[in-house]
């Protein structure tokens, strides 16, 4: 069963500025700049049929691409920080994407997203960080320079099961504009 996901790939000169960030919080597993990525919509592990009629429906979007801007970083979490993630601004067009893939997912007869759409970019899953050691890190690290890109695509993702973080390999690409 493919466990699966829509998102954003990092272009690489991003991902390489973004991978400057790693370091220095303890507790934190680092993701590999490689695996970078904007998600979308989290689908889920699905068996195979289910898989072919996400690929096919995922064809029928048409959309604009999608300027992505990173403006920050940020944690999930609250007292107990489980991310470290740089924050995307949620643009009207890439808010609507992803309501779109939503309602196209939820046709399939997937079920609906439970958690609210926070565009991001996840650069370390945490265990047992101190929030008081996250909230010193984005005070000396949190203001990342605003960079942004044109997402001209958006990509089908398969994972391994695990406790995230790649490898990510991508099952199909879908033009924007």
């Amino acid at each position: 069963m493919p466990r699966l996901f829509t998102g954003f790939e990092i272009p690489p000169d991003l991902a390489f500025d973004l991978s400057l960030m790693r370091g220095g919080l303890s507790g934190a597993r680092w993701i590999d700049p490689e695996n970078y990525h904007v998600t979308l919509r989290f689908i889920g592990d699905v068996d195979h049929a289910m898989a072919r009629d996400i690929l096919a429906s995922l064809a029928e979007i048409e959309r604009p691409a999608c300027e992505i801007t990173i403006d920050g970083l940020a944690s999930f979490g609250g007292d107990r920080p489980r991310a470290l993630v740089a924050h995307v601004q949620a643009t009207p067009p890439l808010v609507e994407l992803q309501a779109e893939q939503e309602r196209l997912m939820r046709r399939l007869g997937l079920a609906p997203e439970p958690r609210k759409f926070t565009p991001h970019v996840t650069l370390a899953r945490m265990r047992r960080t101190a929030a008081g050691e996250v909230a010193h890190y984005l005070g000396q690290r949190g203001l990342f320079v605003s960079r942004s890109f044109v997402a001209r695509r958006f990509v089908l993702y398969s994972a391994r099961e695990s406790v995230g973080g790649g490898p990510y390999v991508v099952e199909a690409a879908y033009s924007l504009g």
